[in-house]
């Protein structure tokens, strides 16, 4: 309702409610409402904050929050057009390149992460030396939690593996055994050296979270053990249900139409990534961790050309591996729940678990 919105803020003009619904467990749109729905620092949203997502996608596609000082959007449409369109910037640097980069999944947003041209698609690339380093901490870890009745994944093995920015040092030859996933091929930007490679904080929730969903369930697990090459649509999945970046925030540059009304110029937007990778209008059942889902979004881990995205990918097989072949009877501790927290970034702050099963 256009007297719910701030005297001072433009009120979104209302659009025509969407035409097509993509998944058929999906529920049909209530009438939506333009103007002011519930606030994104409501007491209670950071607990769960997927109940109010889902009154957004529905009701509010597009509001304003006064507390957050930004227009929402929910909706996977609305959400994909914000982190790509070239009407919207940064914000609130508004000398970022217009349509991006966005941050997106594991990328912060550098513009070294994009092609240098529309045409040309660019990989990021793991060095040798990076990929052997991996390997080698998280069998480190993994073996030295092995020995223990209980250990807390998260703050003796997910804070630990992710690899942080490394000195230059010269290039090696893939070693005669073979390179593993992820090895310097000089097809893209080494992933040791990026700027997103320096915050190794959300590659550690992403990791906390994928071991939380695949310990929920163990015949995944036991999947896992026979194909490990089923981790991939396991991290991808893991980021599209649990992101650890829940908001991203944007500027319009101009007039902006979405699903719910119509954006002023100039405009902040949060753009409720959490909510649009649960949308039923994209998803499939989309509360459901589903590793095999047919509508999979490979985009969700962020670029190709980002090398925090390889390399967060790379941690997360060899750490699994490691995990698997230290511990083949991992299980949570007795008595045990994963439970994610936070709201602009998500995820679950521990994850205790018995190594081995000692009955």
């Amino acid at each position: 309702m256009q007297a719910d919105a701030p005297g001072d803020i433009p009120a979104p003009t209302p659009s025509p409610e969407r035409r097509t619904v993509r998944s058929p467990a999906a529920r049909p749109r209530r009438a939506t409402r333009a103007g002011t729905g519930p606030s994104l620092l409501a007491p209670g949203a950071a607990h769960d904050p997927y109940r109010l997502y889902r009154v957004l996608r529905e009701e509010y596609p597009l509001s304003y929050d006064a507390a957050l000082g930004a227009w929402l959007i929910s909706r996977y449409d609305d959400v994909a057009t914000a982190l790509t369109d070239p009407r919207f910037t940064g914000f609130p640097h508004d000398e970022a390149p217009r349509g991006g980069p966005a941050p997106l999944g594991l990328c912060h947003g550098s513009a070294r992460c994009l092609p240098s041209d529309r045409y040309t698609m660019v990989t990021a690339t793991v060095p040798q030396h990076l990929a052997d380093r991996v390997e080698r901490t998280a069998y480190v870890l993994a073996r030295r939690i092995a020995a223990r009745q209980q250990a807390d994944l998260v703050d003796e093995f997910c804070r630990w593996l992710p690899a942080g920015p490394e000195p230059a040092r010269s290039p090696r030859r893939p070693s005669g055994r073979g390179a593993p996933t992820g090895a310097d091929t000089g097809t893209g930007p080494a992933a040791g050296d990026g700027p997103c490679t320096r915050h190794t904080a959300l590659r550690e929730t992403a990791l906390a979270s994928l071991l939380a969903n695949l310990l929920d369930d163990p015949d995944l697990l036991d999947a896992l053990r026979i194909e490990p090459a089923l981790t991939n649509r396991a991290w991808t999945e893991t980021l599209r249900r649990d992101p650890p970046v829940q908001v991203v925030l944007r500027r319009t540059v101009t007039e902006v139409t979405l699903s719910g009304g119509t954006l002023p110029a100039g405009a902040p937007v949060a753009c409720l990534t959490g909510a649009a990778g649960r949308d039923p209008e994209r998803f499939a059942a989309p509360d459901v961790f589903d590793p095999f889902r047919r509508d999979q979004d490979r985009g969700t881990p962020g670029p190709a050309g980002c090398p925090a995205v390889v390399l967060g990918r790379l941690e997360a097989e060899q750490g699994l591996r490691a995990l698997l072949d230290a511990m083949p009877a991992i299980r949570w501790a007795d008595g045990f729940r994963p439970a994610a927290t936070g709201l602009l970034t998500r995820g679950p702050k521990s994850l205790l678990v018995r190594p081995q099963d000692l009955r």
